[in-house]
């Protein structure tokens, strides 16, 4: 019979049926084995990222533990700062329902204890600080009792304050405090995304710089002693990278619920100032 697609043709005696599958097999081992690639016993293949560690020299190993020590460090920031935004944010809703909901300012401070993760509750407690004192400064009418703020008072005293810019400075200095209490440990996630990256590549430039020595020594450039080296370099540009990417999204996400927090503060200032003044001047 013919030959089948270049193979061998059929042996004398051969039945069709035999000739036409042995032709079929001879095929397949051939598709099965792609050309360029290795077979199974060629001894190459994938180590693996813990090997390429293992088998570093001392020099990336060392860079390596620094990224880890930055990645660490970075993901329990961003651990923790998202818990204590996500519990901020839903005290500050609290907080908001029972300030709009009371009618003296001593209700709200009754209140503040249980919610004093709002970044409101310290801005709150500034203006109603220095509310109290200089409502207490003013002279007292003849046998009457100071006036104190929230407690009831006579119809023909109207309790007044001095300054309604001494107040908005008070609430504008507890809102700085208060950032600077949200804020604090978020810039270290931009530190990380600035200077891991460069760790890394510091770490891949030195292990480059090692495998050619090593080419050098074993007079050699094949690329059974060359890639070993390199992807052994390249390792620590991958460590830095991941250290770097979590800590420039995160920081963004962070930067972002400061800023709508500190909108909060400010809307809930002006809104003091506002009850203030029309109950106090």
């Amino acid at each position: 019979m013919l030959p089948f697609g270049g193979c061998a043709p059929a042996r004398d005696g051969d039945a069709p049926e035999v000739s036409l599958l042995r032709t079929l097999g001879m095929l397949g081992l051939a598709l099965s084995q792609p050309q360029g690639m290795p077979g199974p016993d060629s001894g190459a293949g994938w180590t693996g990222p813990v090997a390429l560690i293992r088998e570093s020299g001392p020099e990336v190993q060392v860079v390596l533990g620094i990224l880890i020590l930055f990645s660490i460090a970075s993901w329990t920031i961003i651990l923790y700062k998202l818990w204590t935004f996500q519990r901020a944010g839903r005290q500050t809703a609290q907080f908001l329902d029972v300030f709009r909901r009371s009618s003296k300012f001593s209700e709200v401070q009754a209140v503040c204890k249980s919610l004093e993760r709002s970044p409101l509750v310290g801005v709150f407690q500034a203006g109603f600080a220095e509310l109290n004192a200089q409502l207490r400064q003013q002279p007292a009418a003849a046998g009457q009792a100071a006036v104190v703020p929230g407690s009831p008072t006579s119809a023909m005293v109207r309790p007044t304050i001095k300054s309604l810019q001494a107040l908005d400075r008070a609430l504008l200095r507890a809102s700085t405090v208060e950032v600077n209490r949200l804020e604090r440990r978020v810039p270290f996630l931009a530190t990380t995304a600035s200077i891991t990256p460069f760790i890394g590549l510091f770490g891949t430039v030195w292990g480059i710089m090692t495998a050619f020595e090593g080419i050098s020594r074993a007079s050699s450039t094949s690329l059974a002693i060359v890639a070993p080296g390199i992807a052994q370099a390249l390792i620590a540009t991958a460590a830095g990278l991941f250290a770097a990417i979590p800590a420039v999204y995160f920081y963004n996400s962070l930067a972002g619920r400061v800023k709508l927090l500190a909108s909060q503060m400010d809307d809930f200032s002006l809104e003091f100032l506002n009850i203030a003044e029309r109950n106090f001047t």
